[in-house]
């Protein structure tokens, strides 16, 4: 859970970064195409690829595709249909797409999974719901697609990761994750990229090294480990947390207009959802065993 936190407080200041100096000023395609290539560039001194059979690896680079590649070209596509609350509103609903897959892939189904996702997405939508302007269906579709693709990235890892040895150093295999993403992203800029709309300055730059250094490097590393650390209703519910710890860096930091009681509020039915899960997860321990 640990890794989770942390992982959410680095993305919520750096979501409000590309917000304040990348959306609308960088093309979009070419921001996420550096963004994997820095974070691939962090991972491949440690690879060893014959820590993974063939299927593994294949496994590794179609999970990476998914969950980072293909789900950044929705993501940031969504922002060209919506305005930024639609978006962030439409994003809530990834909990209840982690519990489904989860579910599905490690064949169980867990009901109590799918009550505490629903109360994170209550939360969430408690702190960002404004209302919807007309013909917003498209986007709305588009944010599904990002949605999904995170989600499946998410429990496919975890599945991945249950049948690997324990203790098989999971720095040594994830560079195949960047590498996945990146055959993706590349092609994406090649054909849909403005080569006109590049930075333009150093502090542009800057910002993206961040993002492909730590945010997505480091970030997407320790938050698909944490994946493999908690329940799926933990992980279902952190993925939400993101929309609090969000509004309270623009707060804090740019001074962006929030509605506070609705932040506390929405914040406190999520930290509700997940001590609610935290409870039933304590409480069914002895049964397992």
């Amino acid at each position: 859970m640990g890794y989770l936190v942390g992982i959410t407080v680095l993305w919520a200041f750096s979501f409000s970064l590309i917000g304040v100096y990348l959306a609308g000023q960088v093309d979009s395609y070419f921001a996420v195409m550096t963004r994997i290539a820095l974070a691939a560039l962090v991972f491949l001194p440690f690879l060893r690829p014959a820590l993974l059979r063939g299927r593994q690896r294949l496994a590794l680079l179609g999970l990476g595709a998914v969950q980072l590649g293909l789900m950044y070209i929705f993501f940031y596509q969504s922002f060209l249909l919506l305005s930024v609350p639609e978006v962030l509103l439409f994003t809530i609903l990834t909990p209840l797409y982690i519990t489904l897959l989860d579910d599905a892939l490690f064949r169980r189904f867990t009901p109590f999974h799918l009550v505490t996702a629903a109360l994170a997405v209550l939360g969430a939508a408690v702190i960002r719901y404004r209302g919807l302007d007309d013909g917003y269906w498209l986007g709305f579709l588009v944010v599904q697609g990002a949605n999904l693709c995170f989600a499946l990235g998410q429990v496919g890892y975890r599945r991945l990761s249950a049948g690997l040895p324990a203790a098989l150093p999971r720095l040594a295999i994830f560079g195949w994750f960047y590498l996945g993403a990146l055959a993706v992203a590349a092609p994406a800029f090649l054909l849909l990229g403005n080569a006109a709309a590049l930075p333009t300055g150093g502090v542009q730059w800057g910002v993206l090294a961040w993002l492909g250094l730590v945010a997505s490097g480091l970030g997407y590393f320790l938050w698909n480990l944490g994946a493999t650390r908690v329940d799926a209703g933990a992980l279902a519910i952190m993925n939400n947390a993101l929309v609090p710890a969000g509004l309270l860096v623009n707060l804090l930091i740019w001074n962006r207009d929030a509605d506070l009681p609705r932040l506390a509020l929405g914040g406190a039915i999520i930290l509700g959802s997940l001590a609610l899960n935290e409870w039933w997860q304590r409480r069914r321990a002895p049964l397992a065993a």
